[in-house]
């Protein structure tokens, strides 16, 4: 029998404190109140001790369990936060309406991954439905059927264990998979594929949404059941020109944004990405009439996937108006000042 030895260089990020590197992360980025909840290190821990669930990330018997194996920290966005904003490099800006699916505004983001399916570029995507609360569960979708879904049409605004369950969707994945996911979540993805080779080979196409900032459900819940919203006749929930609006089947209940300051996660509080600059393209309603979204394609795979949309006449076409996308993306940037001062540095002017 020959035997063989498999060698390579991996960079260790140094520790702050004497101790494991959870509990490094735990004090650097949980504790100080960066962490954005994209779940990240809950996907990639080898003994799957950290828990992403409705509160905040915990390894609960991190001292038993924790093998010190620093991948946590190596994959986490906000251990050394490179803050990112603006409207972010693209190759091409449309707004578009899906021909065959309904959505929150154009449906976009489901004829893209429906487009990604057909075109045998991926096998499977992770969508985001909701139980009778609103609850957010993981959908695996592997076929263009399954998109008709109404649960998995638009926005939540509560945390999705989107990350946590690529393992599950890799190990049965032979092409690849789409997914949706916020900024923080996008910005983990890439994270994930700057360090681990399967991670590049196996996510094929990353969309990633507008966003201002996210909740956790039972908060969100609970506010909104305050302010008279029934859940079994909620529709859709939106945020449009400053005011969050629970459309219900036989009512709708609107209310100013900042009112929902009191439970906006510190983690939102210091992400000035409104666009998701990472991801592969990025959808969201602003700068485009009712109805459309508008789409910023940013890598040539998003590209032939808009080719594909185009030639199959998938999708009407409006036009975006680049400046409100941009008005959106300078308010979020006035987050700024809630940046702890050493990860400011990393920001262009």
């Amino acid at each position: 029998m020959i035997e063989s030895t498999l060698e390579w260089d991996v960079r260790i990020p140094e520790k702050k404190i004497e101790e494991k590197y959870w509990l490094n992360l735990k004090k650097r980025v949980i504790e100080s109140g960066l962490c954005s909840h994209c779940s990240t290190c809950s996907l990639i821990c080898p003994v799957d001790g950290i828990i992403s669930e409705d509160r905040e990330i915990d390894f609960p018997d991190w001292e038993e369990r924790c093998v010190d194996c620093s991948v946590c920290v190596r994959v986490c966005p906000r251990w050394d936060y490179n803050p990112l904003s603006d409207i972010g490099d693209y190759i091409e800006l449309v707004a578009g309406k899906s021909r065959r699916f309904r959505g929150q505004d154009g449906a976009m983001v489901t004829e893209f991954m429906a487009s990604a399916l057909e075109m045998g570029l991926i096998d499977r995507t992770l969508f985001v439905g909701r139980d009778e609360e609103w609850r957010t569960e993981v959908y695996h979708i592997r076929s263009v059927e399954q998109l008709f879904d109404i649960k998995l049409t638009g926005t939540k605004y509560s945390f999705a264990n989107v990350l946590p369950e690529i393992k599950r969707a890799m190990r049965t994945s032979e092409k690849g998979i789409g997914i949706v996911g916020t900024p923080c979540m996008v910005s983990g993805i890439r994270k994930l594929q700057k360090e681990f080779s399967i991670f590049r080979k196996k996510i094929r196409l990353v969309c990633g949404l507008f966003c201002t900032e996210n909740f956790y459900h039972h908060q969100l819940y609970a506010f909104l059941k305050e302010k008279g919203v029934d859940f079994s006749k909620l529709i859709k929930t939106d945020i449009t020109r400053g005011k969050f609006i629970a459309t219900m089947t036989d009512s709708e209940i609107s209310f100013p944004v900042k009112e929902l300051n009191s439970i906006v996660p510190h983690g939102c509080e210091v992400c000035i990405d409104f666009t998701a600059v990472e991801s592969d393209f990025s959808v969201g309603s602003v700068g485009s009439d009712p109805g459309y979204s508008t789409v910023v394609v940013r890598t040539e795979v998003a590209k032939d996937v808009l080719e594909y949309i185009k030639q199959n006449g998938h999708v009407d076409f409006g036009k975006v108006i680049i400046e409100v996308v941009e008005k959106l993306s300078n308010l979020k940037k006035k987050r700024t000042k809630n940046i702890p001062e050493e990860y400011r540095k990393h920001m262009k002017e």
